[in-house]
């Protein structure tokens, strides 16, 4: 027997499921976050997207305490870059620094390389599984699916970065393939305040055409309700 709480959610509130429900933390990177990486080497205010920490450290508690699917995704490539589209090789080109060109945390955004990896606030325990994305969705060349298919999972909470990109994709990627996903507003962040906030907006309106929008503090106490 499954017990369903209470969500205060846009555009309407519901119920969900814990027990068929996952947190999707996206690209919480070192290169995207941190000083001197490849964020802020394109001109980018990482402070930005540091507002997204704190909010995703207590969705991420709030999780693990309850035991929820947690999963984490990471943008990059193989090392030998034989996955990287020449779309995508040749328009970063145009906006130096290059995918797979030295950076100070190692080549960018390139597997293994102490850039790609996840932030140490948020660092996935051994059990959560972390999904390695050639692009911005986090259904695209992965086994994401086939996790949260064997999982039995009904709803995805998703947060991480950047709410107008890799979230944004995902969640389209998410609501295609039939899950309810539930952005989780200021566990997301972008370096553009603007882009953030009509991302939100366009997975609400029209009655939810993507997707719901709650916060943590709801996401929170509905797992302690």
């Amino acid at each position: 027997m499954t017990t369903k709480v209470k969500l205060e959610m846009e555009p309407k509130s519901g119920e969900v499921d814990p027990s068929r429900s996952a947190l999707l933390i996206i690209d919480m990177q070192r290169d995207f976050l941190e000083p001197k990486g490849f964020g802020e080497s394109l001109g980018n205010d990482v402070t930005k997207l540091q507002r997204a920490i704190e909010p995703c450290q207590r969705a991420l508690k709030a999780a693990r305490d309850k035991k929820m699917l947690v999963i984490h995704t990471r943008e990059g490539h193989r090392p030998d870059m034989t996955d990287v589209h020449p779309y995508k090789l040749n328009k970063r080109g145009a906006c130096p620094p290059v995918i797979g060109q030295p950076g100070p945390n190692g080549r960018i955004l390139i597997r293994g390389e102490p850039g790609h990896d996840i932030i140490p606030q948020l660092y996935p325990a051994a059990s959560e599984p972390i999904i390695d994305k050639p692009g911005k969705g986090s259904f695209y060349a992965t086994d994401l699916e086939a996790i949260l298919q064997a999982q039995s999972i009904e709803t995805i909470f998703v947060c991480g970065v950047t709410t107008e990109v890799c979230v944004h994709t995902t969640i389209r990627e998410g609501n295609d393939r039939g899950y309810h996903c539930i952005a989780l507003s200021d566990a997301c962040a972008s370096y553009f305040d603007e882009f953030h906030t009509v991302a939100l907006k366009m997975i609400s309106a029209q009655g939810g055409i993507f997707g719901s929008v709650s916060s943590v503090d709801q996401f929170v106490k509905s797992l302690n309700s």
